[in-house]
């Protein structure tokens, strides 16, 4: 059966420690993904490497620090590396498509939307997206913090059905492998747990300080209904190994049959992950439960107080007894909720205020 696979490839797993792409490395992902793709299965790269690529062409001698210096090295090999994965690719029959990426293009709903509609179009012509973060441009305070969670975020995207996380490592273990003899991988989470995010938080417990990144991008996968697998692709045919369950490494997330249940519309994931929260509803027992338990829509009725200024259209957050329990939006603004609400004659709003295909619960998606 076709699936859609989203792989995350660091820079850890391409660099030469002389800078630039060793070849090799990039060879060997090129060609697990690439009979990936000869097998009918529908695969996004996320890809880091540009600034590993480019600095040495501008003189340093290792990374550079300074974020100028980094910019200036991802403009260069950006095209660097892509120049050399088009090669590759080209040689397995397979054509490529660059996306650069920025936080602003997930928080505004409409290049949301595009961006979907582009990476679709691109697979659905059998044409492999390599995505990465647009380094020369992104500032600290509008980034993904890291490629790990950049892949989550496109794995929610694209309603991947596997996100795969490559490292150097072979996943996650119940103690430091290299101070314990008798460490055991964890083949298997059914949820990133406490003890599962403490253990990455351990010095050396995972082989790598990484770890801890990437189980959170796992989290937030997970939270879209999307399972992970951290580890190796071991030989040509690493990736169909993981893609059979059968990969070197931990695989975090639900069953198949759960998974296809629970996946995240595009909408409802720019909601909950992407959008601005312009306001707040503090409701009563009565609308939670209808929101939470029964399926329902949130009904003017059942709005105790409205906090800040919003119009309608923008995304609220919806309070219980101090409780965030979602996000949505609102058919209304802030105003004419106000005025809808007791001591007011009656109530003057027709329909639901947040309808149930604007509603995310965030008891069961936040990370």
């Amino acid at each position: 059966m076709k699936k859609r696979i989203v792989v995350k490839v660091g820079s850890s797993s391409l660099a030469s420690p002389q800078g630039g792409c060793d070849p090799a490395k990039l060879s060997a992902i090129v060609s697990n993904i690439s009979r990936l793709h000869a097998n009918g299965h529908e695969t996004v790269l996320v890809s880091s490497g540009a600034v590993a690529s480019g600095y040495a062409q501008l003189g340093y001698k290792q990374r550079p620090r300074t974020l100028a210096a980094k910019q200036a090295a991802a403009a260069i090999g950006q095209g660097m590396l892509m120049q050399q994965y088009a090669a590759l690719f080209g040689q397995n029959n397979c054509t490529v498509a660059q996306i650069l990426l920025t936080r602003g293009d997930f928080s505004d709903q409409e290049r949301y939307r595009h961006a979907f509609q582009t990476i679709s179009l691109l697979l659905s012509r059998r044409i492999l997206p390599i995505i990465n973060e647009n380094d020369t441009v992104s500032v600290a305070e509008l980034t993904f913090g890291d490629n790990d969670m950049l892949g989550a975020l496109v794995a929610g995207l694209v309603h991947a059905d596997l996100y795969v996380i490559l490292t150097d490592t072979d996943g996650l273990y119940d103690k430091d492998p290299r101070k314990h003899p008798d460490a055991r991988r964890i083949p298997f989470l059914r949820t990133v747990t406490a003890e599962a995010e403490a253990l990455a938080g351990s010095a050396g417990a995972l082989g790598t300080g990484g770890m801890a990144s990437k189980l959170k991008a796992a989290k937030t996968a997970h939270s879209l209904g999307i399972p992970c697998f951290i580890g190796r692709a071991n030989g040509d045919d690493g990736l169909l190994s993981i893609l059979a369950g059968e990969g070197v490494g931990t695989y975090v997330g639900m069953t198949r049959e759960q998974t296809k249940k629970w996946n995240v519309s595009t909408r409802k994931q720019w909601i909950a992950l992407h959008s601005a929260v312009h306001g707040r509803l503090h409701v009563d027992k009565g609308a939670a439960d209808a929101l939470l338990n029964k399926n329902k829509s949130l009904l003017a009725a059942g709005i105790q107080s409205v906090d800040g200024s919003f119009a309608a259209g923008e995304v609220v957050e919806v309070l219980c007894d101090g409780t965030l329990i979602g996000r949505g939006i609102s058919r209304y603004g802030a105003d004419e909720l106000r005025e809808a609400l007791p001591p007011a004659e009656g109530n003057r709003l027709e329909g639901e205020v947040i309808n149930r295909d604007y509603w995310v619960t965030l008891l069961a998606v936040s990370s």
